[in-house]
């Protein structure tokens, strides 16, 4: 770690936040593979888009493909990915912008990670770089009975090492801000939950709809 490193202040993220008009923030996806992240977290960043917001989702195709194409699945690849993920989300959210990820991230120390990041970011009075933990909570069978991509088959059949929920542990979330039972609810529904406590909570406010 370099440390002929000095950080230089600039404008506040409050200041930012006045003027961008909308509140930083990570909405962080959890969850087995198929059990839905991707698909409720696309729906959920176009919705935000509709309504004036900015908004941007990190995944496996635009994470796995460029700045983390060195990394692998085993334990420590994987948590490293998480790491720069959680970087990544918490400049994001810094911008003013509502950064949403949509990984396995299987592990519940990695996570706590990612939340203490956004956590110690806050200086001086600041605004807060909030982080909502969503467990897109669905049963191993389910999702195994989805198996868009034919992983659980492979990783079944032993084609596939350190598969989460088959031959790698999957810890789900103890107290996560949002659960959503993609096998209970339809991807509209999800996403309206998400939005409705994001209101709740105040951090979301004037949309086009409310202008």
């Amino acid at each position: 770690m370099s440390t002929n490193i000095t950080w230089h202040p600039s404008l506040s993220r409050h200041e930012r936040n006045q003027l961008r008009g909308q509140r930083g923030l990570t909405i962080w996806f959890t969850g087995l593979s198929a059990s839905g992240k991707s698909t409720v977290a696309t729906a959920l960043e176009q919705h935000l888009l509709h309504i004036g917001l900015s908004a941007y989702r990190l995944d496996g195709d635009n994470v796995r493909f460029g700045l983390n194409k060195d990394l692998g699945f085993s334990e420590t690849d994987r948590n490293e990915n998480i790491r720069r993920i959680a970087e990544v989300a918490k400049l994001f959210a810094d911008s003013s912008t509502i950064a949403l990820t949509s990984f396995i991230s299987p592990y519940r120390a990695d996570r706590q990670i990612a939340r203490d990041l956004h956590a110690d970011a806050t200086q001086g009075g600041d605004d807060a770089l909030p982080f909502i933990e969503v467990f897109v909570d669905i049963p191993l069978a389910e999702a195994e009975k989805r198996d868009p991509k034919g992983l659980y088959k492979k990783a079944r059949a032993g084609e596939i090492k350190d598969f989460t929920g088959i031959s790698a542990p999957y810890e789900a979330p103890e107290a996560p801000e949002i659960t959503i039972r993609t096998d209970l609810l339809s991807v509209e529904e999800s996403v309206k939950k998400i939005v409705d406590y994001l209101a709740e909570k105040g951090l979301i406010t004037e949309t086009k709809e409310t202008r």
